[in-house]
């Protein structure tokens, strides 16, 4: 059976365990995610990039290069293309 991990709590008093050292809490993630917008297609680190980069709507991505996104700290591989279709389904595309 696999360690649980450390029990940490969160600044919004959940505990949770975690294996490593990083402090993001699931519960308050998962609070978080939004549920109808492009960022919901997404995984966490990705979306949190985005985010730091007040990038919030796909007028905002449209103004970025891909190469700029992918450069971007929690961009996976599997991101931009779904990205790339996110934009096209609304006639935008990344900047050139």
């Amino acid at each position: 059976m696999a360690a649980k991990g450390t029990l940490k709590t969160c600044k919004k008093g959940h505990q949770f365990y975690k294996n490593s050292d990083c402090p993001t809490c699931p519960i308050c993630e998962e609070e978080h995610k939004p549920k109808d917008s492009f960022l919901a297609l997404i995984g966490a680190p990705a979306r949190r990039a985005l985010e730091r980069e007040n990038i919030k709507t796909l007028e905002d991505l449209a103004k970025w290069s891909e190469k700029e996104i992918v450069n971007l700290h929690g961009m996976g591989p599997s991101t931009i293309p779904k990205l790339k279709k996110a934009l096209s389904e609304y006639g935008l595309y990344f900047k050139s």
